[in-house]
């Protein structure tokens, strides 16, 4: 139950969803500091005090403001004195079934500086700060199994997702020299307050419309599952694995 023991870590999207379930298990397994980093500040900051003020902080940040993901590292810093893992996970969904031939560039670049843009800066900035410190530190992203793929539609999402895979990689590439690990978790979809959103239903009727496309039968995916990848990637147990796009989808893709 110490995988992250002593370990500091930043969740960004951390308020609900993934980002929550990660928090939580993070401070169950250890970890001597969470940082949630989000923009739904009430929801944070409970959430945050449900887990302990003692090991879990609440800083609001808009990942896409390249000023505010520089200020949550420096200020995790200056509170816990290190960074060991960053786990870059807020993202949004496109809010259209938008194709090549009526895509909505407006829509497409708000897509893009969340997805993509913020995932580069999380990036960024945390590497920069594991390199000046010296630390080992796990770079997490979430991407999607509709990295893998192509789509009918959501054309902007599959897109931004297919770039968060290219970022990882030539992270890996760059970084491991310093002993920082970048890796990826692509899920496929859960019952997200996010997805449930998109869909305009509950949890149930979310997890029922994709259960079906899964070959695991009678298995439900839920945010924790995807929280122990999580776990996995950032403790000593994978410490020889960079570079990898786990898929977490229930064989959707075989």
């Amino acid at each position: 139950m110490n995988t992250l023991e002593g370990k500091v870590a930043i969740i960004t999207g951390g308020a609900s969803g993934i980002g929550e379930a990660t928090a939580r298990l993070f401070a169950k397994h250890g970890a001597r500091a969470v940082v949630i980093a989000d923009i739904q500040d009430e929801i944070g900051k409970n959430m945050s005090a449900s887990i302990g003020t003692h090991c879990c902080t609440y800083i609001h940040c808009d990942v896409s403001d390249e000023a505010q993901v520089k200020s949550l590292v420096d200020r995790t810093v200056k509170k816990y004195g290190q960074l060991d893992i960053m786990f870059s996970n807020a993202g949004i969904a496109s809010k259209s079934d938008q194709t090549v031939v009526d895509l909505d560039v407006d829509q497409f670049d708000r897509l893009f500086a969340i997805n993509v843009r913020g995932m580069a800066l999380c990036l960024k900035h945390s590497a920069r700060c594991m390199i000046e410190k010296k630390v080992k530190g796990v770079i997490i992203c979430t991407a999607s199994v509709l990295a893998r793929k192509g789509v009918l539609r959501h054309t902007d999402y599959c897109m931004s997702k297919h770039a968060v895979v290219g970022l990882m990689k030539s992270a890996t590439k760059q970084l491991g020299p310093h002993g920082i690990r970048v890796n990826v978790v692509s899920p496929f979809a859960v019952a997200t307050p996010l997805m449930c959103k998109v869909h305009e239903k509950e949890a149930a009727e979310v997890e029922k419309i994709y259960e079906q496309m899964s070959s695991l039968k009678d298995v439900v995916l839920k945010a924790e599952d995807i929280a122990e990848a999580v776990l996995f990637l950032a403790g000593r147990e994978s410490r020889f694995i960079t570079g990898i796009d786990m898929a977490i989808d229930g064989g959707f893709e075989v």
